[in-house]
């Protein structure tokens, strides 16, 4: 009896296993999360030139979603020295003439334009190039105040990491030029079939006046309204000193 009450064994009384709980408190890494990523994001792009954009792809999806199947992105890259010098100075007479010296918002065009938009008449929006860059490159279409933060935080890493060049770069590659056409480069070829290199003052006028309404004007084919703006941008262009106006970057 003694012997065999040696040889029994008691086990121990095991109870089944909890599952982990989740906590709330693992959210607050999300904010840390994203903003290691959005910074590691934005200096990657410093040197790496982005194949597609975020708006390409939303007017990408955008187009299936009606059925068009036919529809193709135009899109080829080309450095800012690859581009005839009228190009990058009619975007900034068109779009931003302070871009060489605000950091990424423009106070005085944003109180401009709020008196403008108090006395009523045609709404008149204030974002610069920097700002453009951030929405197109990274964000989605719409407006809500998640995006425009985004839009905000964007901006603020694009003018921290980017020289003034590749932001002016950056908009001139990516900038929608017509339906589906991306950049001086794409828009060059599909309007006048040649590089972007060769572009005149009046034809780079002309692709920085339909900037507002890309799918609606044609650089090629300008209507009066298309004609008298790139002839006001080649007037500021000039006033701004031409393309010695950016060289200082």
């Amino acid at each position: 009896m003694g012997a065999e009450r040696s040889n029994l064994k008691v086990e121990p009384d095991l109870e089944p296993s909890r599952p982990r709980r989740w906590h709330w408190k693992r959210l607050l890494w999300l904010p840390v999360l994203f903003v290691g990523f959005s910074v590691l994001q934005v200096l990657a792009l410093r040197f790496i030139d982005p194949p597609v954009s975020s708006v390409m792809l939303w007017r990408y999806g955008e187009a299936l979603g009606e059925g068009d199947w036919s529809y193709r992105l135009h899109y080829q890259w080309r450095d800012l020295d690859q581009m005839a010098p009228s190009l990058p100075i009619s975007l900034v007479a068109a779009e931003d003439q302070r871009f060489p010296e605000h950091n990424g918002f423009d106070l005085q065009a944003i109180e401009k334009a709020r008196d403008h938009n108090a006395r009523g008449g045609r709404l008149r929006g204030a974002s610069t190039i920097s700002q453009q860059v951030a929405k197109n490159l990274f964000l989605w279409q719409g407006r809500s105040w998640i995006r425009k933060g985004l839009e905000v935080w964007y901006t603020v890493l694009i003018e921290a990491l980017w020289p003034k060049s590749r932001i002016l770069e950056m908009y001139a590659n990516i900038a929608e030029f017509g339906d589906g056409i991306y950049g001086a480069q794409a828009a060059s070829r599909q309007y006048w079939n040649k590089d972007a290199s060769r572009l005149s003052p009046a034809e780079s006028a002309r692709l920085a006046a339909v900037l507002p309404s890309p799918r609606r004007y044609n650089a090629a084919q300008p209507g009066p309204y298309v004609q008298r703006r790139a002839t006001w941008i080649q007037r500021q262009a000039r006033q701004l000193g031409g393309s010695g106006y950016l060289s200082e970057d």
